[in-house]
């Protein structure tokens, strides 16, 4: 509103002019016209009045004219100001917020279990845009009109742009109101997604995967908004159901991506894609919860990004959550690859739409997920679940690796364990680095995500390579290798230890930060381990505790501000902890 004032030049001297000619009439109205627009500047922005009073058109103008109601003042004022863009009204509409998702702090969001589906959901088919491309690159390339090692240019440029997005949009999460940013990403992809959809031109179709797979990480900023809504003793539960709904949409698009160009044409998929996108974003517009942001008085953009950095030498927990991650993650798509050579050459000879049909196998292992972490990740120390899933990723690598040149049982097998294992070790590192510093949750997880990121990138490299060495079986034995070496780093350093390496406070696999499971957790009361400050959750799990189990959106605020001051300092300085 002060650009009204700013750009309205002639009040002042239609104030002297009245005084000069007090018998014109056109003078009069003009001079009337101008005292109303400015009282009504003052009348609907009182926070305008400092402005006012410190320029020189305020002091001329009465405290009661006569003009304060007169209809053309509005008139003035509607005039004055350019109406909005097509693009200002568009983003006004995606940003606003329905009266039942706006933020109450008297009322804070409640974590339903819908929500928490929603979420899931929408992970699955957001991240299912990165994998459309991967079963269909020849016919791509036939379509295209190019040849298949330049085809391969699609998903390298996806995974490139979802890189991009995870170093840097992703930390912006810590900075902005999540509902907007999300609904505006999604928005953003879903329409560009149209250009996928439409054009014959190869160089396009290249740089639109780009573009969408940079904007295609709203799930991960939806994980840290969890672990900022759900309760802490349910935390891994629902950390499990959106985690499910990234594995599921992984393995999902590849299936639904072949069937559906195997019987119909590629761009049909995308079509689908592009229906689900705008589906999401209605749903979520309808039903996501506004949540303030966590640094409502911003951050500097290179000093955020710079305290990623800094955390890697400040935080042993992010850092043997990352290792393990990279080493785990590699065995995942090192499988998934090399898992095409295997059953479309000999003894098996099966076609694509057979082998694609595999992911389904994955799939049925999405749905143990949640219950697994409501009963065993939510009662015991995250470090337990990494381990035991390693150990159910290592026994499904070597049956598969063994037995899956002569029988098919091999690679079913391996496909259900490895799943299994990598969602369960998955959800555990969230679970635990999530605990770190909840102002910073976006950064904590974006450290998380390219270490699991380039874990990936590593198993497609080195399992194509050592496959076509060695075949199936030396490729599954470097597999044995990179969960070898995650298994070193889980067992380097106890659940209660607090340094970098040691096992100096006991391997009791226990939680201490919840109290009991039915009573003091729901009731808000603290166990004995948070009263007495019992290892490391005496003051960072410990101050996560809320008074009720619906009351989710409110442990920001319990948390200690002297916690929070030292957690801050750490990461965008160099304090020592």
């Amino acid at each position: 509103m002060s650009t009204v004032i700013a750009s309205y030049p002639t009040s002042h001297h239609l104030i002297g002019d009245r005084a000069k000619y007090p018998d014109n009439e056109d003078v009069r109205r003009r001079h009337d016209q101008s005292i109303g627009l400015f009282h009504h500047v003052r009348t609907i922005s009182p926070n305008l009045s400092t402005i006012m009073a410190e320029s020189d058109v305020a002091q001329d103008i009465p405290t009661s004219p006569t003009s304060l109601t007169s209809p053309t003042s509005l008139e003035t004022l509607s005039k004055s100001s350019p109406p909005p863009s097509s693009w200002q009204r568009i983003y006004s509409i995606i940003s606003y917020t329905p009266q039942r998702c706006r933020y109450d702090p008297a009322q804070p969001p409640r974590f339903s279990m819908p929500l928490n589906l929603l979420f899931g959901f929408a992970g699955a088919f957001t991240v299912a845009n990165l994998y459309y491309n991967h079963p269909i690159l020849n016919i791509l390339a036939d379509d295209f009109g190019v040849s298949h090692e330049k085809v391969s240019l699609v998903p390298t440029l996806m995974q490139a742009g979802y890189a991009i997005g995870l170093l840097l949009l992703c930390p912006l999460g810590d900075i902005f109101k999540r509902r907007a940013f999300v609904l505006n990403l999604v928005f953003f992809t879903a329409t560009v997604w149209i250009g996928l959809c439409l054009t014959t031109s190869f160089p396009l179709f290249c740089f639109l995967s780009f573009l969408t797979a940079v904007t295609t990480v709203t799930p991960q900023l939806m994980l840290p908004l969890v672990g900022d809504l759900a309760p802490l003793h349910r935390r891994a539960t629902a950390l499990s159901i959106v985690t499910s709904g990234l594995m599921l949409g992984l393995l999902l698009a590849r299936v639904l991506s072949g069937v559906i160009t195997y019987y119909t044409s590629w761009r049909n998929i995308y079509w689908l894609s592009l229906g689900l996108q705008y589906l999401i974003f209605v749903l979520l517009w309808l039903f996501m919860p506004d949540y303030p942001s966590k640094n409502p008085d911003g951050l500097n953009y290179f000093k955020m990004l710079w305290s990623i950095i800094t955390m890697l030498f400040h935080e042993p927990v992010l850092v043997q959550a990352c290792l393990v991650g990279f080493c785990t993650s590699t065995t995942f798509t090192s499988f998934w690859t090399t898992l095409t050579f295997l059953l479309s050459s000999e003894p098996y000879n099966y076609s694509t739409l057979v082998i694609g049909l595999f992911a389904l196998i994955g799939i049925l292992s999405m749905t143990v997920g949640p219950p697994y972490s409501r009963f065993v990740i939510d009662r015991f120390v995250p470090l337990f679940s990494v381990i035991l899933g390693e150990f159910i990723v290592l026994i499904g690598i070597i049956i598969g690796t063994f037995i899956g040149t002569f029988t098919v049982a091999g690679p079913v097998i391996q496909a259900f364990l490895l799943d299994l294992g990598l969602q369960t070790a998955q959800i555990a590192n969230r679970s635990s680095i999530y605990a770190i510093a909840p102002k910073a949750r976006n950064r904590v997880n974006t450290a998380f995500m390219l270490s699991v990121f380039c874990g990936q990138l590593t198993g497609t490299a080195v399992g194509n390579h050592v496959y076509a060495q060695g075949g199936w079986i030396k490729s599954g034995s470097t597999s044995i290798g990179f969960i070898g070496a995650a298994l070193v780093v889980c067992f380097a350093r106890a659940p209660w230890e607090k340094g970098w390496v040691g096992w100096s406070r006991g391997w009791g696999i226990r939680r201490r930060d919840l109290g009991t499971m039915t009573g003091d957790a729901e009731s808000g009361t603290l166990s004995d381990g948070q009263k007495k400050g019992d290892g490391d959750v005496g003051k960072a799990a410990g101050a996560e505790v809320e008074v009720r189990d619906d009351d989710v959106g409110s442990r920001g605020e319990k948390i200690g501000d002297a916690v929070e001051t030292e957690k801050e300092i750490e990461m965008l300085g160099f304090g020592k902890r």
